[in-house]
């Protein structure tokens, strides 16, 4: 007997409808149950002005979908025995040594204490190493020390981030909280220092070529530009159901994601098509063809959080229901907005509304695409999320 086919209807008429809104410019996505995709689909378009319809060779600017495939990278290089998850960061970048921590109520980058105990491998996984990112925070003591240094200045190098990190404190003592942050950036150097490439050559090598993604990269050719699909402001950064969308192609900083730029930003560089992030999200469920070891795999999806602690944002507060795994959220508690059978789920999106998630218990992965700034864990993604669920098996 076979099992029925996913009826996707309602996930396409509810995205079609988010789209004639002006939520969203168009969204893509492909749904797996088990390890069969069920559902593929394009809506809407990559291109509002020029009315070119969204279709699967689009290419997309990940953002921090970029993380988990860095995550991957480290897990390849852990498999191999050259790095360890308790190793403490400096074994591989000695500038980050030795850490200060902020006291309590800073006033100052200059009013510190000495750090506990040295950030380990694990802990900048996890976004648990104390450090911070300089986006989400303002008017913090840290969010100004980052911008003032040019952390995330896209003309330097990795190599030159590590060392502006080298005197900026950390926001907390590592292990002791959560904090979204540039961790992961850190680990697309420790990626390099280990295997002695260029963060893009080992990706490119040891998973992109491996996997067939041939759209994958820290920048789109420009012969292929025209593939990229434009990216859309909402109307209101604090009321995302609000209609109206204006182009920002110039978001994060003029000509990103056009031309190849010094920094290989592992937190939130690379573009990826939906096929692309399809053989990714394939990849990472167990089966012959896995990237990882079935023990790898399911250490990542663990939640690593001590019980009682969750992931929080500073502009949305702790995140009820969700820990962390090693590169992404582990769902232990689904709430109102997930679907009700996603417990154990692994997910995590960037911040232009790309998405991806596996979820072992309700044998189902995916991925769903937009180009919305700041369209990461947007409405339109949480109704896609539980329909397709509810498609996949109920």
């Amino acid at each position: 007997m076979h099992a029925r086919t996913p009826d996707f209807s309602a996930a396409r008429t509810a995205m079609q409808r988010y789209v004639d809104q002006e939520i969203i410019a168009g969204v893509s996505w492909a749904v797996l149950r088990g390890r069969e995709v069920v559902d593929q689909q394009c809506v809407g378009f990559a291109d509002r002005e020029a009315n070119i319809a969204l279709r699967p060779d689009h290419i997309f600017r990940a953002f921090s979908n970029t993380k988990i495939f860095v995550t991957c990278a480290i897990m390849l290089l852990v498999e191999q025995g050259r790095i360890g998850l308790v190793d403490p960061v400096e074994k591989f970048l000695p500038q980050l040594g030795n850490r200060k921590v902020l006291k309590q109520g800073a006033s100052s980058l200059a009013d510190v204490e000495p750090a506990k105990s040295p950030i380990t491998i694990r802990q900048l996984l996890t976004h648990t190493s104390g450090l911070s990112y300089g986006i989400f925070d303002p008017g913090t003591v840290l969010f100004k020390g980052y911008n003032e240094a040019g952390v995330l200045n896209p003309l330097t190098p990795l190599s030159d981030m590590i060392g502006k990190l080298a005197d900026l404190p950390l926001s907390y003592h590592p292990g002791t909280a959560w904090e979204y942050s540039v961790a992961t950036d850190v680990l697309g150097r420790v990626v390099e220092v280990v295997s002695g490439q260029p963060l893009d050559l080992f990706l490119k090598a040891r998973i992109f070529d491996s996997l067939g993604m041939t759209d994958t990269g820290f920048y789109v050719p420009e012969a292929q530009q025209g593939r990229l699909v434009a990216l859309y402001n909402g109307a209101d950064v604090l009321d995302p159901m609000k209609p109206g969308l204006t182009r920002a192609d110039h978001l994060p900083y003029p000509q990103a994601y056009r031309r190849p730029l010094p920094r290989l930003s592992g937190g939130g560089g690379l573009v990826s098509t939906l096929p692309d992030m399809l053989a990714l999200v394939r990849a990472l469920l167990p089966g012959s063809d896995a990237l990882l070891e079935p023990e790898t795999l399911r250490q990542m999806m663990t939640n690593q959080l001590p019980a009682g602690q969750t992931i929080r944002f500073a502009n949305l507060g702790p995140i009820p229901g969700k820990g962390f795994g090693l590169g992404g959220a582990v769902t232990f508690a689904p709430t109102p907005f997930d679907p009700p059978n996603s417990t154990g789920e692994f997910q995590w999106g960037g911040l232009a509304g790309t998405h991806w998630w596996i979820c072992p218990e309700a044998n189902t992965a995916g991925v769903v695409m937009a180009q919305r700034y700041m369209g990461f864990w947007n409405p339109f993604f949480f109704e896609f999320k539980r329909l397709a669920y509810r498609a996949v098996g109920g």
